[in-house]
């Protein structure tokens, strides 16, 4: 007797969607605040999302791109005072 139901292609989909969405903003959200953490994350959950091959392609490769840019901004800021964190 199987008490769940199988799992549907579908349900892979809606998952990549959402990582796609999840880097996205992770990606934004890392441009202010966290951008040692979110950066990395937002690169791995883009790059997941593109390679499963999510529907929302625009939103993986802006949430990578994001990631990407929050390591920038960091570098940026880390060449400006010398330390890892910043502030406003």
């Amino acid at each position: 007797m199987h008490l769940t139901a199988p799992a549907t292609r579908r349900t892979g989909i809606r998952d990549t969607d959402g990582m796609a969405v999840a880097s996205f903003v992770l990606g934004l959200v890392g441009l202010l605040v966290l951008n040692v953490f979110l950066g990395p994350i937002a690169i791995v959950l883009a790059t997941v999302a593109l390679w499963r091959g999510t529907k929302r392609r625009g939103r993986a490769w802006l949430g990578l791109t994001l990631g990407i840019a929050d390591l920038v901004v960091l570098v940026a800021f880390m060449q400006a005072d010398s330390t890892i964190s910043w502030s406003f």
